[in-house]
């Protein structure tokens, strides 16, 4: 694989990934942009103790472009767009319109095809390798980039998630600070190990190994299943079978198995709700340890794959309880879902 990074006109970053090592990487951006800033305020709120983001910036970001004026896409003759050259595989930027920036954390987009019209499950299993190995290269460079507490690597999908390009893209989030639902699985995971000595994640994942219900796909390697308390109407969990604390820490026989397993899931979402059906709308991240803590070992990589359709043309909205309370109720089982999840297997 090859990584070839380069300069926007603005000044921000692009690095392109390339599955072979003889590929060519020499366009350059022409386009007359001032350089690049953005305006950005981190501010602590005591009572939940959590933090919010501010960026009024993203005001302005490019909404629902025509598919002619995608910025994702490769440049043309007289369409210049964030990406110079005229084809690429997978190629990740500086976010033009970040929700952190500077000295406050990093926000990167994730570009997983040229091919505007495709989806991450239309990817061959090299080009989803390629993406993984981008989203491990970037874990590695922000672990070190100035102001950067944990990396987020995730891709929101359709218009109901509130995607405002249609390209097939993702984001990296590099925070500033420890996100709400890191530090209340970090707390539970302490007070567990205190409590009896073990490991609440390798426990968790042991028993829905062991029980099988919610267990929708697992090989020598990975395990997919619905949590016992899904939030979602279809939520699946991605783990590896043997604890790391992130995507660096990967072994190759783990990056070889990931792309079909995840295709696969991803696959199978799309047809949840039957054959002609829309695309499943989801988000899908990557939980990682935070940097810079002393309990890192014992906290386990794993991929949250959610979607907010409850069943076919109806969304899951988050009202009253959920929004206002954090208190979530779902309208599908758990073991309805993983049921649901097994019957639409591609070798059913």
């Amino acid at each position: 694989m090859k990584r070839t990074a380069t300069r926007l006109a603005d000044g921000r970053e692009l690095i392109y990934y390339d599955a072979h090592d003889d590929a060519v990487r020499d366009a350059f951006d022409r386009r007359p942009l001032p350089p690049a800033t953005s305006v950005s305020e981190v501010r602590h709120n005591p009572l939940l103790d959590e933090h919010v983001g501010y960026a009024a910036h993203r005001q302005a970001r490019t909404y629902h472009p025509p598919a002619d004026q995608c910025p994702l896409c490769p440049s043309r003759e007289g369409r210049p767009s964030e990406i110079p050259a005229p084809s690429y595989e997978v190629a990740v930027f500086e976010n033009r319109f970040p929700s952190f920036g500077g000295g406050t954390g990093r926000c990167e987009v994730v570009c997983f095809t040229s091919d505007h019209d495709a989806s991450f499950a239309d990817l061959t299993e090299e080009r989803a390798a390629l993406v993984l190995h981008a989203w491990t290269d970037r874990t590695a460079d922000l672990a070190d980039h100035p102001g950067v507490r944990q990396v987020y690597c995730f891709e929101n999908r359709g218009a109901e998630i509130g995607v405002t390009l249609g390209h097939p893209h993702g984001q990296i989030y590099g925070y500033p600070y420890i996100t709400p639902f890191t530090e209340r699985a970090l707390r539970a995971v302490a007070a567990h190990k205190a409590r009896t000595g073990a490991n609440l994640y390798d426990e968790l994942l042991a028993a829905e190994r062991a029980d099988g219900r919610r267990v929708v796909l697992a090989t020598d390697h990975w395990t997919a299943f619905v949590p016992h308390a899904a939030r979602w109407p279809y939520e699946v969990h991605l783990y590896p079978n043997r604890r790391v604390p992130d995507l660096r820490a990967l072994d190759d026989a783990e990056r070889a198995g990931f792309p079909a397993v995840y295709l696969e899931l991803l696959r199978r979402f799309d047809r949840i709700f039957g054959e002609d059906a829309p695309p499943t709308p989801y988000i899908s991240g990557w939980h990682q340890a935070p940097f810079g803590i002393d309990d890192r070992a014992d906290f386990a990589l794993h991929l949250e794959l959610f979607t907010i359709r409850r069943s076919p043309g109806k969304l899951k909205f988050l009202a009253g309880s959920e929004s206002g309370m954090g208190a979530f109720v779902s309208d599908v089982l758990p073991e309805a879902a993983a049921d649901r999840l097994r019957e639409v297997a591609t070798d059913k």
